[in-house]
């Protein structure tokens, strides 16, 4: 899809015929700066008949990069411009729900906040509506690390040597335990790959990991707008989440009428860790609003 200067690359999954079946899925991705690899294990919706639709949002893997562009271009309106183009594009804009992992779920949460007349429902798994409250709780796992992991990440943040290959091997501590607490599949290790290939929006956005927020998402907080929200909507996330359950809870308490599944087996990505409960529970929130 060419949009504005940007090229979006997307895959279908299933029947996409506007107007037949169930309402179609949106897949958001994460990062902001992964790929929809990781995200893939989602698209097995489609199983019982709802096409998924799966994409790299610019900036990212198939989708147009813009190495050079300045740091102010890449924000959250950016993302929405593209989610909302997409969708037209699809010919689904009278109806579709959409699937946010993560990064992903931010941008449907303010994507819901403008009110689109086909959003049907939203899933909304792992992620917060403020990037100060997520930094704070993540900083909470975080002093749980072992002692050496935690001076190996203070030292290389405070000399801003967070490339060096010390502090990555560092973070993985953390990831193993509130990111993914499975042997990493192929899709997973296919979207780390496509950040560290070119971690530009990553960098820019969010920071060097997920604990030491310095990008332009710093400051970023929706939480006071939430009860504006009225998409029905399904909140995900597993008991060693680093979207911990105060993270989530501040969302449901929120949002009107938002229900929550957590996955005792899962950190960060129950769609990977539990894929079957995952699907099953998504689908049953889905079905109520094909209508």
């Amino acid at each position: 899809m060419r949009w504005r200067e940007h090229e979006t690359w997307y895959r279908i999954v299933g029947d996409l015929t506007p107007g037949s079946g169930k309402a179609p899925v949106v897949i958001l991705h994460g990062g902001p700066g992964a790929t929809h690899d990781y995200t893939e294990p989602i698209a097995d919706l489609s199983r019982a008949g709802r096409a998924c639709v799966l994409y790299d949002q610019v900036g990212n893997g198939r989708s147009s990069h813009h190495r050079d562009a300045p740091a102010g271009f890449w924000n959250v309106q950016l993302f929405k411009d593209e989610l909302s183009t997409l969708v037209r594009h699809l010919g689904i804009e009278e109806r579709y729900v959409v699937v946010g992992q993560s990064w992903g779920g931010m941008l449907a949460m303010e994507h819901a906040l403008d009110h689109p007349a086909g959003l049907v429902a939203m899933v909304v798994a792992d992620s917060p509506s403020s990037m100060e409250l997520w930094v704070q709780e993540a900083n909470r796992l975080r002093a749980a690390l072992p002692a050496e992991v935690q001076a190996t990440l203070l030292h290389h943040e405070t000399t801003g040597t967070t490339d060096d290959p010390a502090y990555e091997a560092a973070t993985e501590a953390f990831y193993d335990r509130h990111v993914c607490r499975v042997p990493q599949p192929d899709c997973v290790r296919r979207s780390f790959a496509a950040i560290a290939a070119d971690p530009t929006v990553y960098h820019t956005m969010n920071g060097p990991s997920e604990f030491h927020c310095i990008g332009s998402l710093r400051t970023w907080d929706i939480t006071p707008r939430l009860h504006e929200i009225r998409t029905p909507t399904l909140l995900v996330s597993g008991r060693y989440d680093e979207a911990t359950p105060l993270i989530v809870s501040t969302i449901r308490d929120r949002i009107p009428g938002a229900l929550w599944e957590i996955f005792e087996e899962s950190s960060h990505m129950p769609h990977v860790e539990e894929p079957a409960a995952f699907l099953e529970a998504v689908e049953a929130f889905l079905s109520e609003h094909d209508g």
